[in-house]
């Protein structure tokens, strides 16, 4: 089942995932993010999504979108699944403020390039 997808679907689910997380954290501050357990573990498991997806796209795909941090979203996924118990949720709160909406932008520019 894994390669039945295309890039394009795995690009849209990373997109679908984001969209997610700005959906869980929309006027919410670290504070909030912070003492909300089950908002923390929503935006986990949606960054998980993201790594996963990003880890069945085409090597070919990953070469021409060079610029998009292929193995450093990866990297996030594994870290997430096999370091549960010792997260870091400071961090995975830059990565929601900071990284996704730059990584929102990439991939929409991938998937639309006359954007």
């Amino acid at each position: 089942m894994k390669g039945r997808l295309g890039d394009r679907q795995r690009l849209l689910h990373i997109l679908e995932a984001i969209s997610e997380i700005e959906t869980y954290t929309n006027s919410v501050d670290i504070s909030t993010f912070l003492s909300n357990s089950m908002m923390r573990f929503a935006c986990v498991k949606q960054i998980e999504i993201i790594g996963e997806a990003a880890n069945f796209i085409s090597p070919e795909t990953k070469v021409l979108f060079s610029d998009l941090e292929w193995k450093q979203i990866i990297g996030m996924r594994h870290i997430l699944v096999h370091e549960y118990f010792g997260m870091d949720f400071e961090l995975i709160w830059q990565v929601i403020i900071k990284d996704l909406p730059e990584l929102k932008q990439k991939i929409e520019k991938v998937l639309n390039p006359h954007l």
